[in-house]
């Protein structure tokens, strides 16, 4: 009985550290999942403490988020302030979500809604400042999480597909990205679509590849931590961007930028945000294109990215002021001669 309650113990703290089965079969994954399960309905109402990249967002309901992990294929439901209600399969998190909506009186979500997905090594956390700008213009804010470091782009793809299906109500879908989050959106379209999409701004998106990657590539410790996802960002032409489609839907773009002909990082050429070229950002067939000065990491808390980024949801053009700048083919084949 000892035993028993000392391996009962050690398993409730994995759960509340949601340290992921890392080396089960799948079998084993999903007996430790039942196990633990068993031990923890107790202590399910507790904030979770971190985890963010071994988790994917599946479903949204005002805030309330269910998630499945990358490693056991569990799922957890979670309210806006990461409190944990319950987990197990889809179907036991959907029920219990079914029953707080009725209780709640929570209804469908309606109007139009902004998706908004972040970066490698990042989560929706960052994406919090720019949600609530978007609020205060009369958007519903849908931070996305997936899982960066853990899978490709285009399975993070299908995390965000699973997360569009469950949008019931919502009758317009906009979409502002940050760095991988922009390819995520471009991995989206090579299998699926919804005919509520209508906008898309791009923040520091490498849609030619990012250069620093190219780098980092050549070691492998770093190619390990950050994932296959990191691994597709080269510029390489016969690499997974190179094969993205340009979406069909209105996009624009914005770059952070230093203004110089060198920019920021020394290590990449021409101008930049400290991690991806302008040049590296632009992609033929956008609407509007712009720069504003600011590091790769800080454009989501730019004051004016956040005036860009709601003037082109509104309008169609990243400024109240002054004539669109669409990026067009021949911009691209500039970008390329440039690179060669």
């Amino acid at each position: 009985m000892r035993i028993f309650n000392q391996i009962a113990i050690c398993t409730f703290w994995l759960t509340l550290l949601e340290v992921p089965c890392l080396c089960a079969e799948e079998s084993l994954a999903t007996s430790w999942v039942e196990t633990v399960k068993k031990h923890a309905d107790e202590a399910m109402h507790s904030k979770t403490l971190g985890g963010r990249q071994f988790w994917g967002d599946v479903h949204h309901l005002h805030g309330w988020r269910i998630q499945q992990n990358v490693f056991t294929k569990h799922f957890r439901l979670l309210d806006p302030d990461d409190i944990r209600h319950t987990w197990g399969s889809f179907d036991e998190c959907q029920t219990k979500l079914a029953k707080i909506s009725d209780e709640r009186r929570l209804g469908p979500m309606k109007g139009p809604a902004v998706i908004l997905i972040h970066g490698l090594l990042q989560s929706s956390k960052c994406m919090l400042q720019m949600g609530a700008s978007l609020e205060q213009v009369g958007y519903s804010a849908v931070e996305f999480d997936y899982p960066s470091t853990q899978v490709s782009i285009p399975e993070a793809a299908q995390y965000l597909n699973q997360l569009i299906q469950s949008l019931d109500g919502i009758d317009e879908i906009n979409f502002v990205t940050h760095s991988m989050g922009g390819l995520v959106v471009r991995a989206y379209t090579m299998e699926y679509n919804d005919p509520r999409i209508k906008r898309m701004v791009m923040l520091g998106t490498p849609n030619q590849g990012a250069e620093l990657a190219d780098i980092t590539h050549q070691y492998w410790i770093l190619r390990t931590v950050a994932g296959p996802g990191a691994r597709q960002l080269g510029t390489r032409t016969d690499g997974l961007i190179q094969k993205l489609p340009v979406p069909k839907f209105e996009f624009a773009v914005i770059a952070g930028s230093r203004g110089t002909p060198t920019g920021w990082n020394p290590l990449i050429p021409g101008d930049d945000d400290g991690t991806v070229t302008v040049e590296s950002t632009k992609l033929p067939g956008a609407a509007d294109f712009t720069t504003v000065n600011a590091l790769h990491s800080r454009l989501l808390w730019n004051e004016d990215a956040h005036k860009h980024t709601i003037n082109f949801l509104k309008s169609g053009r990243l400024r109240t002021e002054g004539e669109p700048q669409p990026i067009r083919e021949d911009d691209a084949e500039a970008t390329t001669v440039s690179k060669q």
